[in-house]
C-alpha cells in the first residue's frame, strides 16, 4: 500500500511568524516610496549641515547673534561636545544605505520607523536653517519636535530585536545616540532662547536655574533608562553632552562651579540609571538590553 504524503500536512499549519516573514519578503510600493524619501531627506540633511558648519552659510555658534555659542549660557556644552554629530551623521548615512536593499526595506522595524527617520533628518536641516535666520524660539519648537520624533522612533525599535550587528549599529545605536544628544541639546536650546530674550535672574539665580535644568536632564535620562530599554547609546550621548557642559563651566566662561559640578553629577546619574536598570532585568532581558 502506497502512502501519500500531503505537503501541507508535513509542513504544519502556518503561524503568525510565518505569515509575517512572507509579508516582510514582499517589496511594496510603500516601501519603495519610503526608502527614496529617506534618501532625499538625507541629502537635505547634508545640505543643512553644510549651512550649519559655515560651508554654505554661517556657523551655528555665530548665528542667532551668538545665542547658541559654547560660551553663551551656563547650559551650553563646550565646543568639542559637538563632534558627536560626526558619529551621528556617519550613522545616518550608513542607515540610508542599509535600508535601501529590498531585504531590509521590507523589515517591519524599517517600515515602522523609516518615515520617522526621514522626518528627523528634515527637522535637523530645518533647525540649522531657522538658526541662520535668528529665529531662536522657532529653533526651540523644531528641536523639541525632533526630540519627540526620535523618542517615538526608539520606542518602535523596542518592539523587535535587531537581527544582526549591522542592523543594531545603524538603527539602535545611531538613533539612540541621536536621541540622547538631542535631549541635552534641547535643554541648551531652551536656555539660550530665554537668555537671548532678556531673561536675567542674576548671578545666583542663573546658577540655581542651571542646576534645576541639569536635574531635569538627569531625570529625563532616568526615564529613558526605565522606559526605552536601558540603552547605553542614549545614556552615553547624554553623558557626553552633560560632561562637556561641566568642562565648559569649570574651565571657560561663563564660569560656574555649581553648574559644572551639577552637570558632572547629572552625567553620572544618567549612566548609573542604565546600569541599574540592566541589573534589575532578568538574564534573558539583560542579554537583549546589552546589545543596545
Amino acid at each position: 500500500m502506497t502512502q501519500r504524503t500531503d505537503a501541507s500536512a508535513t509542513s504544519g499549519p502556518s503561524t503568525p511568524q510565518t505569515a509575517l516573514s512572507q509579508t516582510e519578503s514582499t517589496l511594496t510600493s510603500g516601501d519603495q516610496v519610503r526608502r527614496v524619501a529617506v534618501l532625499v531627506a538625507e541629502v537635505l540633511c547634508v545640505l543643512g549641515t553644510l549651512v550649519g558648519v559655515g560651508v554654505l552659510g554661517t556657523r551655528v555658534e555665530e548665528s542667532s547673534g551668538g545665542a547658541l555659542a559654547a560660551t553663551a549660557t551656563l547650559i551650553a556644552p563646550a565646543g568639542p561636545a559637538f563632534s558627536i554629530w560626526s558619529v551621528i551623521y556617519i550613522g545616518l548615512f550608513a542607515y540610508v544605505v542599509w535600508q535601501f536593499p529590498a531585504r531590509n526595506a521590507t523589515r517591519e522595524r524599517v517600515r515602522s520607523t523609516g518615515w520617522l527617520a526621514a522626518a528627523s533628518m528634515l527637522l535637523n536641516a530645518a533647525w540649522l536653517l531657522v538658526t541662520q535666520q535668528g529665529w531662536i524660539w522657532v529653533s526651540v519648537a523644531v528641536i523639541l519636535a525632533l526630540a519627540l520624533v526620535l523618542g517615538l522612533l526608539v520606542i518602535r525599535l523596542g518592539a523587535e530585536r535587531a537581527r544582526s550587528l549591522p542592523e543594531r549599529i545603524v538603527l539602535d545605536w545611531t538613533f539612540g545616540l541621536y536621541l540622547g544628544w538631542v535631549a541635552v541639546a534641547s535643554c541648551a536650546n531652551v536656555t539660550a532662547a530665554l537668555v537671548d530674550s532678556g531673561v536675567d535672574l542674576g548671578s545666583t539665580g542663573s546658577q540655581v536655574a542651571a542646576v534645576v535644568v541639569l536635574a531635569v536632564a538627569a531625570g529625563l535620562g532616568v526615564v529613558f533608562a526605565q522606559r526605552l530599554g536601558a540603552r547605553w547609546s542614549i545614556a552615553l550621548a547624554m553623558a557626553w553632552g552633560l560632561a562637556w557642559i561641566a568642562v565648559g563651566r569649570l574651565t571657560d566662561e561663563p564660569s560656574s562651579v555649581p553648574t559644572g559640578v551639577a552637570a558632572a553629577i547629572a552625567a553620572v546619574v544618567v549612566l548609573a540609571a542604565v546600569w541599574m536598570a540592566r541589573r534589575s532585568t532578568s538574564p534573558a532581558s539583560g542579554a537583549t538590553a546589552a546589545t543596545r
